[in-house]
């Protein structure tokens, strides 16, 4: 029923852009430490950056296992599955980077999501993952559910936020410097978003 590609190309590509929602795996390398799985879903925040590597925007939260975890040991798996139309489950087994503000790959990377607003969202980090093993499987048990409309509200929550306040807002959060295991998370003081081009 599964499959295992060589690459990120052709139907599999236009299935995993034609996504509204996908999900990250992450866990620390103690066997004790908390697993992470996060939804990830906003529009234009998703790219195929050649046919072995991908990236998102990865924007404000309350947390920031994903990044704290990818920091410590690079393992991820992205995963999306199709809630309408044919049944299909896309798994990308790979490694990942956060790129922060302050990295001279930014301005090059946030180009790959021309259609994104970032700044709105309060972008933290773009997560670059470089795929080792792409699978699919059959999805059958997958229900069919439809997209009403993206939810407005991380817009309208992170667009008033300027660097200084948004840095402010992560501060005061426990686990957004540190995971829940204790893991170097999100590095502050957060840089400020280098100026558009």
């Amino acid at each position: 029923m599964g499959k295992v590609y060589e690459k990120i190309d052709g139907r599999l590509r236009a299935f995993i852009e034609a996504q509204h929602i996908f999900f990250t795996a992450t866990a620390p390398l103690d066997g004790d430490g908390t697993v992470n799985l996060s939804p990830k879903g906003l529009r234009d925040s998703f790219a195929v950056l050649d046919e072995h590597t991908v990236a998102y925007l990865d924007y404000a939260g309350s947390n920031a296992e994903t990044i704290a975890h990818l920091r410590e040991n690079g393992r991820i798996t992205l995963m999306w599955c199709a809630f309408d139309g044919p049944p299909n489950i896309v798994r990308v087994h790979g490694r990942g980077e956060p790129v922060f503000r302050d990295d001279p790959r930014w301005p090059a990377l946030l180009a790959r999501f021309p259609a994104a607003s970032p700044a709105q969202h309060g972008p933290r980090a773009i997560v670059v993952v470089t795929a080792e093993l792409i699978r699919d499987t059959c999805g059958y048990a997958v229900p069919f559910m439809s997209f009403d409309a993206e939810r407005d509200l991380h817009g309208k929550r992170f667009a008033r936020e300027t660097d200084a306040s948004l840095d402010a807002y992560f501060r005061k959060k426990e686990n957004v410097a540190s995971s829940i295991d204790g893991l170097p998370g999100l590095p502050l003081p957060l840089p400020p978003l280098p100026p558009a081009s």
